[in-house]
């Protein structure tokens, strides 16, 4: 039945295809993306609120706090299984491989990635793990975006759109703010785009929202009823805590970096690293027990008038009237949440850091502004603090403060914290950015030349192959022949840069025409003169390993027009710089999306 049905929609796609013109179909293509991704979010979020809200109902009639602690090793255990029995035992975890297949796989995405990250992280962070459902979500959307369009033969350029469609809708259903979800395209994988492509992008936001508004209930969004009002006698405090909110997310992306390469590193079968993972994710929501799943209730509860309702159900509960034990259990979450993400991801599980961020920043707002009224320096408003700190931490892990401005303002109801949102982000970005050149979702590809960074060049030339451009027929001279046999090559070819070699093929030297023009047209010197007489050392040599952007600096550096190439020690070729720009310019104009 399901299959009949895949069939007659399949066949109404080809059939619209056939009488709609290219950009109609690119939007009747982003609705349907929006939708797919939408039900995408509300498959994960729906499991993960269930399996929450079980285990708070039988954490609140058994009153033992391990319960809690007994589902993450159950969904670390599981997902491995999954993984190993399913996906073929391997799946590529992250928002960064979006980027890898854009940049290096023509915006291929594999097809398995379309259910993989559902099952995987509905079962790790259902389960509770301590991670987060938006960074599956966003691979999962681009997939659909991906596949829809290799299915039906879309180019390069729209496949790239379409999956901008599906990361836009994933955030735009995620959390009913299709405007975020537009952003964090265009900040995160379409950093040079046009006007014209932002019409299918919001369109799929916009579609993702409003399947998510439909289907979903409220309580499981991530949604405030912002009330307080901005004062604007409180902006040194808001400037303080985007400072804060900048370190703290170093602090962040460098921890879980350690902890994730400790995993790494581990000499152990998967199975034994989960077990030894969620058995230390265990101990740590035994104690902090708010560290369990995505952690959005505890986000709700902070923001709220009752934050004391966070000891309940916790080793602490009887402290719960105590304001600083409640502030030191608070701030105590705060700083250990990203351990619990990086041991949840690196023994394992499957998730993403989009919800720790959102959570350690709200941890932040709610520490920040209640021990400046408790030492009695001002009166801030908690909740807006709150709140105001996830925008700080997003845009700080992930360089996005347009996604942090808005993803904030639209969960909150309104854009009356519009000018606090942007000054906690940009501070937070601008101080996260002075330490951290790349967001921590993208840093070790970015380190490889592998994936795109908001520089537009480098996102070009990280796409081009150094190989494709290297002449390896270019001829050669020897030392010692004088340079009548040079005058002679030059009648008989168009090179203007010959390479000096032995007969081993290593190169000695080389030899510019431009150089030498004023020799060569005295008979004299042309019969007397000996090749490496008049050679020069290459004012530098490129390898086939290097980037293009190395390839470009080195150009750029020595002002020179041809360069040699040395592969394995010896003389492989010559690259031109004219024939490098040539490839950068149509590599420029095939990925521009219009």
């Amino acid at each position: 039945m399901f299959k009949k049905y895949i069939s007659k929609l399949d066949t109404i796609i080809v059939w619209a295809q056939s009488i709609l013109t290219g950009k109609q179909f690119i939007f009747l293509s982003s609705i349907l993306v929006g939708i797919s991704a939408a039900f995408a979010v509300i498959v994960l979020k729906s499991f993960a609120h269930w399996v929450f809200s079980f285990a708070t109902y039988i954490n609140g009639i058994l009153k033992l706090s391990f319960i809690n602690s007994i589902l993450p090793i159950a969904g670390l255990l599981l997902t491995v299984f999954v993984i190993k029995k399913v996906l073929g035992g391997s799946i590529e975890k992250g928002t960064s491989q979006i980027l890898y297949a854009v940049a290096k796989k023509a915006s291929i995405i594999p097809q398995k990635q379309m259910y993989a990250h559902i099952i995987t992280s509905s079962l790790t962070v259902g389960l509770g793990g301590s991670a987060g459902l938006e960074s599956p979500i966003v691979v999962t959307g681009a997939a659909f975006g991906s596949n829809y369009a290799q299915k039906y033969k879309l180019s390069y350029k729209d496949r790239t759109l379409l999956i901008g469609c599906g990361v836009s809708a994933g955030i735009g259903a995620a959390f009913n703010a299709p405007i975020a979800g537009v952003l964090f395209a265009i900040e995160f994988l379409l950093v040079d785009v046009s006007i014209s492509a932002f019409t299918p992008i919001m369109i799929s936001a916009a579609t993702g929202a409003i399947v998510s508004a439909i289907t979903l209930d409220e309580t499981v969004l991530l949604n405030f009823k912002q009330q307080e009002v901005f004062n604007y006698h409180n902006i040194p405090f808001y400037v303080l805590l985007g400072v804060l909110t900048g370190f703290i997310s170093i602090y962040y992306t460098r921890n879980f970096q350690r902890t994730e390469h400790f995993f790494h590193r581990l000499k152990l079968t998967p199975y034994k690293k989960a077990l030894f993972g969620a058995s230390l994710l265990a101990v740590l929501i035994f104690i902090f027990p708010k560290l369990f799943g995505e952690g959005y209730e505890s986000i709700k509860i902070l923001a709220e008038s009752h934050p004391e309702e966070i000891l309940e159900n916790t080793l602490f509960e009887s402290f719960k009237n105590n304001r600083w034990v409640l502030l030191a259990f608070v701030a105590a979450t705060m700083m250990i949440k990203v351990f619990a993400t990086a041991i949840t991801l690196g023994s394992g599980g499957n998730g993403g850091n989009f919800a720790p961020s959102l959570f350690v920043g709200s941890y932040v707002g709610f520490v920040f502004s209640k021990l400046i009224n408790y030492t009695g320096l001002s009166h801030l408003p908690v909740s807006n603090f709150t709140m105001i700190g996830m925008a700080g931490i997003l845009s700080g892990l992930f360089h996005a403060p347009l996604t942090a401005i808005f993803l904030i303002a639209e969960i909150t109801g309104g854009y009356s914290l519009m000018v606090p949102l942007m000054i906690v982000a940009s501070i937070s970005f601008a101080i996260s950015k002075q330490f951290e050149k790349h967001s921590m979702d993208v840093k070790n590809l970015a380190q490889k030349g592998h994936v795109f960074t908001n520089n537009k060049d480098t996102n070009v030339l990280s796409t081009l192959n150094t190989n494709t451009i290297i002449h390896t027929d270019f001829l050669t001279l020897s030392p010692n022949e004088n340079l009548e046999k040079l005058v002679d090559l030059i009648s008989h070819s168009n090179q203007s840069v010959f390479a000096v070699v032995d007969k081993e093929q290593h190169l000695l030297g080389v030899v510019h025409f431009n150089d030498i023009r004023e020799i060569i047209f005295n008979k004299y010197r042309v019969k007397y003169t000996l090749v490496k007489d008049i050679m020069t050392p290459p004012a530098d040599v490129i390898y086939p390993f290097h980037s293009m952007e190395v390839v470009m600096n080195k150009f750029e550096k020595t002002k020179r027009t041809f360069l040699p190439v040395i592969k394995d020690e010896k003389y492989f070729g010559f690259i031109s710089k004219s024939e490098a720009l040539e490839a950068y310019r149509a590599k420029l104009k095939s990925m521009t999306i219009e």
